[in-house]
C-alpha cells in the first residue's frame, strides 16, 4: 500500500507574476516544471494524492499536459477555479479521480477522512472544524486540511488544526500526511503550553491582588511567575 500525500492550488498555466512570484520563479514555465519535477520527487506512482483544488488556469491543453505528468492515484476535490469542463478534461485520465457529491450534477466541496484515529475534513476553503476548549490532544479534532488561500505559513491563524497544503506553503511540493500531523502535533502542544502559560501568569497576578503568597515589591512578583513558568515547562 502506497503512502498518502497532500497539496493544493497547483495552478498550472496561471501566468500570472504575483502568482509565480512569491513561490520564487521568473515565469509560469519555470513554476510549472518545478512543480512537476518536485511531486514525482516525492510521489511514487502507487502513492495517493489529494488535490484539494485549483488544479490549472486558462491553457487548459497545457494545463492537461502537466497533470498527465504527475505521478500517484490522484483524487480532487475541486476548487474555485475547476470549472465544469475542467473537470471533465481531469476524469479522462485514469490515474485521477474528481470526488463526487451525493446529489446529482455537484461536486463535492470537502470529505471527511480518517487515517491513525485522526479525523480529517479535507476542503478548498478553509473550515473551522473545532476549537481549543474542547481537548489538548489532536485526535479528539476534526482536523481541517485545506487550500485555496496561498498563504506561506501552515497554520491558518495559527490555529493548530488548520493545515495548508497548499503549494505556497510546503515549497511546491505534495505534503506526506504522516509528515503534517507531525507538524500538527508540534503545533498543538505549542498552543496548550501557551494557553496554560497564560492562565499561570492570571492565577499569579490574581494572588497579588488577594495579598497571597508573594511579598508586594515587583521584583518578588517578577520571580514568583519566572518560578511558576519553569515548574509548567518542566512538566511538558
Amino acid at each position: 500500500m502506497g503512502r498518502i500525500f497532500l497539496t493544493s492550488d497547483t495552478h498550472f498555466g496561471h501566468d500570472r507574476e504575483f502568482l509565480y512570484g512569491p513561490r520564487g520563479f521568473s515565469s509560469i514555465q519555470e513554476h510549472d516544471e518545478a512543480v512537476i519535477r518536485n511531486w514525482n520527487s516525492v510521489v511514487q506512482p502507487d502513492d495517493t494524492v489529494y488535490h484539494l483544488g485549483d488544479v490549472m488556469l486558462n491553457d487548459n491543453d497545457h494545463g492537461m499536459d502537466c497533470l498527465k505528468q504527475l505521478n500517484g492515484n490522484i483524487y480532487i476535490i475541486p476548487g474555485n477555479h475547476d470549472t465544469k469542463n475542467r473537470l471533465e478534461l481531469y476524469k479522462t485520465l485514469p490515474n485521477v479521480k474528481v470526488l463526487e457529491s451525493n446529489f446529482p450534477d455537484t461536486v463535492a466541496a470537502g470529505i471527511y477522512f480518517k487515517y491513525r484515529k485522526y479525523l480529517f475534513y479535507m476542503s478548498h476553503h478553509p473550515t473551522m472544524t473545532s476549537n481549543l476548549e474542547k481537548d489538548p490532544y489532536l485526535k479528539a479534532h476534526l482536523i481541517n486540511l485545506f487550500g485555496h488561500t496561498h498563504q506561506q505559513k501552515q497554520f491558518y491563524n495559527d490555529i493548530p488544526f488548520m493545515f495548508h497544503v497548499g503549494m505556497d506553503s510546503n515549497n511546491c511540493t505534495p505534503v506526506l500526511l504522516d509528515d503534517a500531523i507531525e507538524i500538527m502535533r508540534e503545533e498543538m502542544k505549542k498552543c496548550i503550553d501557551m494557553l496554560d502559560i497564560e492562565e499561570t501568569l492570571a492565577n499569579v497576578a490574581e494572588e497579588v491582588r488577594e495579598g497571597g503568597e508573594v511579598c508586594p515589591t515587583q521584583s518578588n512578583i517578577w520571580t514568583t511567575i519566572a518560578r511558576r513558568v519553569k515548574s509548567l515547562f518542566s512538566k511538558t
